[in-house]
């Protein structure tokens, strides 16, 4: 091959994942002479040459052995074929979470001082019966929290995994603010610090569901596990560092309440920012209620679909999961109607296999039939058009974020309709 090429001419390349593509010319002795490699996300790219020892370029090791020092670390802390195998706002996400978890960790480092303080830890006076006691209080309203939380909103999480996500942080700050406060007032400690871990876990449900639903959203390459590690790996560090900068902090605050305190206001300041940025980057491409209600309104005022950047921009982070209108789907059929007249009315000249129904005592100036019958019309006119637009601009319509109770309903009165 190398008699059939110019020294210099390129013959062939290869690429290890998502670094930049690496070509090889043939060398004066015959032998194939590779670029050094490079890092396509970071804009590093081969600009030399390495000696030909080997075949991999690099002295006949693994793929690894041949890369940069950056890349080799950055490939301890993020996915595999990042970032191609994840969504493109992995990165921003990534970073501003890491921002948080810092600053929720010095905060938290504040409030278990505090807790400790306040069971007795460096009090001679103090019984380990009564703090031992405390604390399997504090521990058992903790764990009933988390089974009654995840019994009432388990199944609501998905639908809004970023204001869940977001909900679940402040309430953590606020949880350690009630850990700091407990020591200034001893006679209601035991309840606060209870009240506080209740909150805790309150949070560790709704952190660890919601943090699930991004995994998915953020793997590109059935790769969920591979992404929740690392960014197990990403926390871990963010912590260890937090750990180390306690260590030099608490000793500065401990003998000063008021400074622990106004250090605590500021981290949870940034705390809260960070959160709000890092769901804010979130591009989310499936629809839950508010993003379907921004889409919907947009294209029934302008005729066109809304992207999911867009939406995603304009979609409530605080109050998202309190919707104003009330959708329900998957209601029960004996709730909505209660005689033969109510059920023909309800299947009336409909062919999907679905049932709309009006709750009349929202429309009080027309008949709830007269409405459904032209929310019917208009979805025959509207929705073909409706859902070619969500799928050309890049939303997934094979699933959704919907809440969606069990009930079904088999009705015979129309031989065309079918259950789904």
């Amino acid at each position: 091959m190398a008699g059939h090429a110019s020294l210099g001419d390129r013959l062939c390349s290869e690429q290890f994942g998502s670094q930049a593509a690496r070509g090889c010319c043939a060398a004066a002795d015959g032998s194939l002479q590779w670029e050094t490699w490079g890092w396509r996300w970071w804009g590093v790219s081969g600009a030399g040459t390495v000696n030909p020892e080997g075949r991999d370029g690099g002295g006949g090791g693994a793929p690894g052995t041949a890369f940069p020092p950056l890349s080799r670390l950055l490939a301890v802390f993020l996915p595999q074929g990042f970032p191609d195998s994840v969504s493109p706002d992995y990165l921003p996400y990534q970073l501003w979470d890491s921002v948080q978890a810092f600053a929720s960790s010095l905060s938290g480092s504040l409030a278990t001082h505090a807790v400790l303080l306040g069971i007795g830890v460096g009090n001679a006076k103090a019984s380990v019966s009564a703090a031992t006691a405390t604390w399997i209080v504090k521990d058992s309203t903790g764990m009933l929290g988390r089974i009654i939380f995840a019994w009432w909103k388990g199944s609501k999480l998905d639908c809004n995994a970023k204001q869940w996500r977001l909900f679940a942080d402040i309430l953590n700050d606020v949880a350690m603010f009630l850990e700091i406060m407990a020591p200034i007032y001893p006679v209601c400690f035991t309840v606060t610090i209870c009240i506080s871990n209740l909150a805790k876990c309150v949070v560790s449900v709704a952190g660890g569901a919601t943090r699930a639903a991004l995994t998915m959203h953020q793997a590109r390459r059935n790769n969920m596990a591979d992404v929740s590690a690392k960014d197990s790996s990403q926390e871990t560090l963010v912590n260890l560092a937090g750990l180390l900068v306690s260590l030099l902090m608490l000793p500065l605050v401990s003998d000063c309440p008021s400074f622990s305190l106004g250090c605590f206001f500021l981290l949870t300041a940034l705390h809260i920012y960070a959160n709000y940025q890092a769901v804010h980057a979130l591009v989310l491409e499936t629809l839950n209620e508010g993003r379907l209600w921004l889409v919907l309104k947009h294209f029934l005022q302008r005729g066109e679909v809304l992207d999911p950047t867009s939406a995603n921009q304009m979609e409530p982070l605080w109050t998202g999961f309190w919707p104003s209108l009330s959708l329900s789907l998957g209601v029960p059929l004996h709730c909505l109607i209660s005689s033969v007249f109510e059920l023909q009315q309800l299947v009336e000249g409909h062919r999907e296999p679905y049932l709309l129904h009006w709750d009349q005592s929202q429309s009080p100036k027309k008949e709830s039939w007269v409405i459904v019958k032209e929310t019917h019309q208009v979805l025959d006119k509207l929705f073909p058009k409706f859902l070619k637009g969500l799928q050309d601009v890049g939303w997934k319509t094979e699933k959704h974020q919907l809440e969606v109770d069990e009930w079904r309903a088999t009705w015979f009165l129309s031989p065309e309709k079918k259950v789904l």
